[in-house]
């Protein structure tokens, strides 16, 4: 794989999008009111987070990338939009009035996470419905397909999205939540984390059991592979009759927010650019631990990959 091999690949990235605010500020006293440290706020951010996350580490790889999802008409959805403009994504923004934006709002003190605020709802049917027509059309001028599910309503659709870019010859990779992995049937790949995993399939004792585990979820749903991401212990991929593992490359891990954005970015565009699963794998590693030395949800450039 070479880094000019990244400008021919075309990634559709749909999903939950959300805003991630950053409040930095300095802590140097606890409340008289609670036993709550008091942050100074000196600074503040904003950055596209989900599947916008996603979609600007595709981006940023050097990957064409569409992205689709749905956001409000509030002030949050227009920040989200700005932002997006600046970004080299094509972006097809559906706008629903009665939805909020998700605003992910994290209070960072002394370098480190101290809170996390979400605001959230869930987006109407009508939108999600015109949605899947987009969906349909770009699937066309797409290699690889990218679903970014945070849980928040935009993937409703996702069983038909599959089905249609699966009848199309695309691999869909999916970043899954929640406990019904049934929604995810003949995706090619998943890509849980380790507590996501555990939540569905349960726990495990040993490597043994891990491997028994992951291949029979896999066999069940139909999944051409399994990428389980084990934070410090690496990632591990499970195909037919086959392990790979991968040990962690993070030299200083200093936020794990949007790691998980950055592997199946990562992944999807190394597939789109030609790679073979295996490969696209050590470079979603090698992504991984260069972005959690970063502050928020952050991108790796070629370069940095490379």
């Amino acid at each position: 794989m070479k880094i000019q091999d990244i400008s021919k690949a075309r990634v559709l990235v749909v999903g939950d999008v959300m805003l991630d605010r950053y409040w930095f500020g300095e802590v140097s006293r606890i409340s008289p009111e609670a036993p709550v440290p008091v942050v100074h706020v000196g600074k503040t951010e904003e950055r596209p987070g989900g599947a916008a996350n996603v979609a600007r580490n595709a981006a940023a790889l050097g990957a064409q990338v569409s992205l689709l999802s749905v956001a409000g008409t509030d002030e949050a959805g227009e920040c989200l939009a700005r932002l997006l403009e600046h970004e080299n994504i094509r972006v097809v923004l559906h706008r629903d009035a009665g939805l909020d934006t998700t605003i992910k709002l994290r209070v960072i003190g002394r370098q480190q996470q101290l809170l996390r605020i979400d605001f959230e709802t869930w987006p109407g049917h009508e939108v999600l419905q015109n949605k899947l027509a987009d969906f349909e059309r770009m699937l066309a001028d797409a290699d690889v397909v990218i679903l970014s599910d945070y849980g928040k309503g935009g993937l409703t659709h996702i069983k038909r999205m599959i089905e249609l870019a699966r009848s199309a010859g695309k691999p869909v990779l999916a970043d899954p939540k929640g406990e019904d992995y049934e929604r995810y049937r003949g995706a090619t790949l998943l890509t849980p984390n380790r507590s996501e995993f555990k939540q569905v399939a349960g726990s495990w004792h040993n490597e043994e059991e891990l491997t028994r585990k992951a291949q029979a979820l896999r066999s069940q749903l139909e999944l051409e592979a399994l990428l389980v991401t084990r934070s410090e212990e690496g990632m591990t991929l499970y195909r037919e009759g086959d392990t790979l593992h991968e040990q962690t490359q993070a030299r200083e891990v200093f936020d794990v927010s949007g790691a998980g954005d950055t592997v199946i970015a990562t992944l999807g565009t190394m597939l789109a650019a030609g790679a073979d699963l295996p490969e696209a794998v050590q470079f979603a590693n090698r992504a991984a631990g260069i972005v959690v030395g970063k502050l928020g949800t952050a991108v790796v450039s070629a370069e940095e990959l490379f």
